[in-house]
């Protein structure tokens, strides 16, 4: 059975930085894309960033490009998103996703919360 677990949401300042983790079991990490993305509150879940799964080719939207970092562990089967300089803007469930052809999967959502 296929898990994505996301970790390391919380309560921060503006301007301040958070890390995410997203831990991943029952597929073959390396060979997924994973991506990050988010829903805020009334608000359709959008990406935010991605990276591929042999080249590591990434790709950020345009609201966090030069202040986010996507990065994978293929050895600990595990996709990082180090988010800084961030905005009430920012505050939102994040989620993690892993894609091979039809196969599609995510996790449960972290929350986010950027606020002073």
């Amino acid at each position: 059975q296929v898990q994505l677990v996301e970790s390391g949401g919380g309560l921060v300042q503006p301007g301040g930085s958070l890390g995410l983790s997203c831990t991943a079991s029952g597929l073959t990490f390396r060979r997924y894309t994973l991506s990050w993305h988010r829903q805020a509150p009334g608000k359709e879940r959008e990406l935010v960033a991605r990276i591929t799964s042999t080249s590591g080719i990434t790709n950020y939207s345009d609201s966090v490009k030069g202040r986010f970092t996507i990065s994978r562990d293929n050895a600990k089967n595990t996709l990082f998103l180090q988010m800084n300089s961030l905005k009430p803007e920012d505050t939102a469930v994040y989620y993690c996703n892993a894609v091979l052809n039809w196969d599609n999967y995510w996790g449960q959502g972290t929350q986010v919360t950027v606020s002073s």
